[in-house]
């Protein structure tokens, strides 16, 4: 007889593997102690090639919020002119430079057209423009802190930000050029506003509630995915993966807002939604801070439905397909609590 080879083994050890390690999950009394760190045992073997395309969109940001500009000169704000006359020269320095002292211009819509848009407009030569600029966008977006968000005049950014993206986002389609609207989409989730994230928590907080039948992250998808249907048409197909962590954002808001119905806590904020891993973050934080009262206080399933979030959604070693797979096959098609 024939053994299978040992890509076949391999393969199957990927797939299975986390399953048994979810199924394990569902059968203990309590979530695994500090020492098992489940997801960098197997879930990190999982891991698929395609993880080697996912470049963050603020890959080209600076760490430092404030960047001091080496110029001897005093700043003098530029015209709306100047800064499209450096998208056509590609003077990446100056539209930087803009970016950190006066980030409105960015936005700014003269005419019928806004920056990224004309840089999308002269070709694939100003490619890399169009991504400077929307890394810059990115860049702001995740930068904003707790005050900042609340402020008008961050609202009103916040608007134009998104009237910009749409607006790439409709040309990119229109002209064929549809390789960075998955970017244009992941920086569109991040600006959302609390309100379209406030009716799919609670919709998703009671698929969760009814457990397996609910299908929670089939909800979560269709919440993602419903989001940018406007802008798809029947010759247009788009993988959105790259904006897969919006899926588990909202499984992780909705979680904890059904664990705040037995615990005294504190809401995971809504702009935290698809910024990078800040609601895992608050998730993991607030789980450890009310791990006692969560142990002795919420339902069997609830407890079940945390344990399977954490331990799927730690690390970065898997892709957010992969993840959403794997929350599906435990939450969604699983034997269930």
């Amino acid at each position: 007889m024939r053994l299978p080879s040992s890509g076949f083994i391999l393969r199957e050890a990927q797939d299975l593997a986390p399953r048994a390690i979810l199924r394990q999950l569902r059968r203990s009394p309590t979530p695994p102690s500090p020492g098992l760190d489940v997801h960098s045992t197997v879930l990190t073997r999982s891991r698929r090639a395609s993880q080697s395309s996912e470049v963050p969109l603020s890959s080209s940001a600076p760490q430092s919020q404030n960047i001091q500009t080496n110029t001897i000169t005093s700043w003098k704000e530029p015209q709306p002119f100047e800064v499209f006359r450096a998208i056509e020269r590609k003077d990446l320095m100056f539209l930087m430079e803009v970016r950190d002292r006066a980030f409105s211009l960015l936005l700014r819509k003269t005419g019928d057209a806004t920056p990224l848009l004309h840089a999308m407009r002269i070709g694939q030569s100003h490619r890399d423009v169009a991504i400077i600029l929307l890394g810059a966008f990115s860049r702001y977006i995740n930068h904003l802190n707790d005050e900042d968000i609340l402020k008008p005049r961050t609202k009103v950014i916040l608007k134009a930000l998104r009237t910009n993206l749409k607006l790439a986002i409709d040309y990119g389609l229109a002209k064929s050029q549809s390789d960075l609207t998955a970017s244009f989409l992941q920086t569109l989730v991040m600006s959302e506003g609390d309100k379209w994230v406030w009716a799919q928590v609670s919709t998703i907080s009671h698929a969760l509630n009814a457990g397996i039948v609910g299908q929670p992250v089939k909800a979560a998808e269709f919440a993602r995915t419903s989001m940018f249907e406007v802008y798809l048409t029947l010759n247009v197909h788009h993988d959105f993966s790259s904006v897969g962590n919006a899926t588990v954002d909202l499984l992780m808001l909705a979680a904890w807002s059904n664990v705040l119905v037995y615990v005294s806590g504190e809401m995971i904020p809504f702009y935290y939604f698809a910024r990078d891993t800040r609601v895992y973050k608050a998730f993991v934080d607030r789980l450890d801070q009310h791990k006692t009262v969560i142990q002795t206080s919420l339902s069997r399933r609830l407890k079940w439905q945390l344990r399977v979030l954490r331990a799927v959604l730690e690390g970065r070693n898997t892709t957010y397909r992969r993840k959403v797979e794997l929350l599906s096959g435990e939450l969604d098609q699983g034997e269930g609590v």
